[in-house]
């Protein structure tokens, strides 16, 4: 009914009246909800009319259906709690309908947005990551090609801090308002835009299922605008969206195999020899694979088989380009002092570009890497956070200058850093004349900026811009940057096969026993959860996605191996779970219901990416 309404309202022209009769759905299970009447006459005013002549309204104006609205985000309400995928499909009709209604001053707003952000100096960063989904869509159809500059822009730009887990005040009345907020009906006083991010937000569960059934590419149907809402959409919709969009730029050009030599016992080097000076379209060819002194035909097998050999040879200590994280002694991140290797800016650009075309011929690597480093290759700006996982003492010490007066600290602190190099302490200046610069209560922040900028981008900077340059050739920034740090470590290693049995089994708890009913809570959510959602939870509580090949018994942490452990939060249960990755901890509070415990957890991992957060 609600379905047929909304179609009846799209074709009304202003100044006809609509006139229907209560309406029922019927929802999956049977029951019936009455869906509020809709009896809107819509009139303009001759006067007004006048006023207006030469100004064109928006649609959703025009037709003031906030009724309507209503009645279909109840219908909707319903459905998501439907075990049948299937059955959002029969109001897909009316949200298309919502959509065409509201998407257009979304877009605008959108665009603005973006204006406004960059006449009031907002980052070049922020800025692109406003019109990633744009550019995406505009960008290869106008010939349009980014800069190297505006690739790397956000290299040398500064984050904001992120908020300390005590800095962070809400209460259960917030939560409970905010909660409320989402789940009132969209109101008439609320613009285009508005209705349709509070109407999209509130159903993003449903709209997911629509876009997983359609075959409709997203950027050309009537859900395009999610193109600039992409945070929205689920990670299986962004990667079908994301390779669309790869063959898209691909289509008419004609690809031939790339014949490539090399010596099992050599892979790297012949790899490299044969294709650093080959231009990125040569990249994009498919990689024809012969192995020296083997007389296997590449049928596919031997170019699987050269990914896995490559991407292992990648981290060979002997190349110096990287080096394991002293958080988690598991993921890796680039060597500082990378350069006693001579050729090591070339071997990053050709590490960025195999990477890069790994993921562009939709091939796994066994390749794991920091939160930050995944930041640097989306575009996105370092935190003061990520620290955490690569230096956990310094990490420390940072925390606690934010948390209590400069001059607790006993002694005096400049705007300079010890950088290590082959043995040799050197020090750098965050800002010219540092070293003459004491820190402040007043300008304490901006070091903590500074010193993490120095320490996870300056002083990698070349070897960062190399890796970029070379993965920017294969795959442009504005397209990967549509993924967050958490969704690239799956598109590049793909979604592990990870044992709750074995997981519960390797596990120890602080303030809580295995009977408690938190815990069953706990592992009967984690059972529950679908495998891309139990990825994003080992991410969450390691730092990375990677299943140890021995199991969860040979778990690592800081300190060598550390069992996965889940201490009792006895604070407030307005709060979301939060997870210590150096210590693969997850700080679980004492939660109220089996369905409050499911709904905090699964929004923890999905959104607290950064740090810790309030419900």
């Amino acid at each position: 009914s609600t379905a047929t309404a909304a179609g009846t309202a799209i074709a009304v022209r202003t100044g006809a009246a609509i006139d229907t009769a209560p309406a029922a759905a019927i929802t999956a299970d049977g029951r019936t909800i009455q869906v509020p009447e809709v009896a809107e006459e819509m009139e303009i005013d001759d006067q007004e009319q006048d006023e207006d002549e030469g100004e064109l309204k928006s649609l959703s104006h025009e037709l003031n259906l906030d009724e309507l609205w209503h009645a279909l985000s109840c219908c909707l309400d319903e459905l998501a709690e439907s075990p049948d995928s299937h059955a959002v499909l029969v109001l897909q009709p009316a949200v298309e309908a919502f959509f065409l209604v509201h998407a257009t001053g979304a877009a605008a707003a959108a665009a603005a947005a973006a204006a406004a952000a960059s006449a009031h100096g907002t980052t070049a960063n922020q800025q692109a990551n406003l019109a990633a989904g744009r550019a995406t869509r505009a960008g290869e159809a106008s010939g349009h090609q980014e800069t190297r500059e505006s690739q790397l822009s956000h290299l040398n730009e500064l984050a904001p801090l992120s908020p300390l887990p005590s800095a962070q005040h809400a209460s259960k009345e917030d939560a409970e308002t905010s909660n409320a907020d989402t789940s009132i009906s969209v109101s008439s006083s609320l613009s285009a835009a508005e209705k349709f991010l509070k109407f999209a937000e509130r159903h993003r569960s449903v709209l997911n299922q629509i876009l997983r059934q359609s075959t409709i590419h997203l950027a050309d149907g009537p859900f395009s605008v999610l193109v600039d809402h992409i945070r929205l959409l689920d990670f299986d919709i962004k990667r079908k969206y994301f390779r669309t969009e790869l063959e898209r730029a691909d289509d008419g050009i004609r690809r031939e195999d790339l014949t490539v030599h090399v010596r099992r016992d050599h892979v790297f080097e012949d790899s490299f020899r044969e294709l650093h000076r080959r231009s990125s379209d040569d990249w994009k060819n498919r990689f024809y694979i012969v192995f020296e002194g083997e007389e296997g035909q590449d049928a596919g097998g031997l170019l699987r088989e050269w990914y896995m050999i490559i991407s292992r040879e990648i981290f060979n200590p002997m190349y110096a380009l990287f080096c394991t994280s002293p958080g988690d002694r598991v993921t890796y991140m680039i060597n500082s002092s990378s350069h006693c290797n001579s050729n090591h800016l070339s071997y990053f650009k050709f590490v960025g570009r195999v990477i890069a075309k790994a993921i562009y011929d939709n091939k796994l690597l066994e390749c794991y890497f920091t939160r930050s480093f995944y930041k640097h290759i989306l575009g996105k700006m370092v935190r003061f956070t990520d620290m955490e996982s690569e230096d956990y003492s310094f990490y420390q010490g940072l925390v606690y200058l934010m948390e209590n007066h400069v001059s607790a600290l006993g002694y005096d602190v400049m705007f300079s850093t010890e950088v290590q190099e082959f043995g040799v302490t050197e020090v750098r200046e965050l800002k010219p004349n540092g070293e003459k610069i004491q820190v402040t209560e007043e300008n304490k922040l901006e070091y903590v900026k500074l010193v993490c900028q120095m320490k996870m981008t300056g002083a990698i900077r070349k070897q960062l811009t190399s890796f970029l340059e070379g993965f920017y050739d294969i795959i442009p920034k504005r397209l990967i940057s549509i993924f967050n740090e958490q969704e690239l470590e799956l598109l590049i290693s793909g979604l592990p096969n990870i044992d709750i049995d074995d997981l519960r089994a390797n596990s120890e708890y602080h303030k809580y026993q295995p009977n408690s009913l938190q815990i069953q809570w706990f592992w009967r959510a984690l059972r529950g959860f679908e495998q891309a959602d139990r990825a994003k939870f080992l991410q969450f509580v390691t730092g990375t996605s990677k299943v140890p090949l021995q199991g969860f018994a040979a778990l690592e942490g800081m300190n060598g191996a550390q069992k996965f452990q889940i201490h009792r939060d006895d604070r407030a249960t307005d709060r979301l779970p939060s997870a210590h990755t150096c210590f693969n901890q997850l700080d679980l509070p004492v939660y109220e219901t089996y369905d409050k415990l499911r709904h905090y957890l699964l929004k923890a991992v999905h959104e607290c990416s950064e740090g810790f957060g309030f419900a």
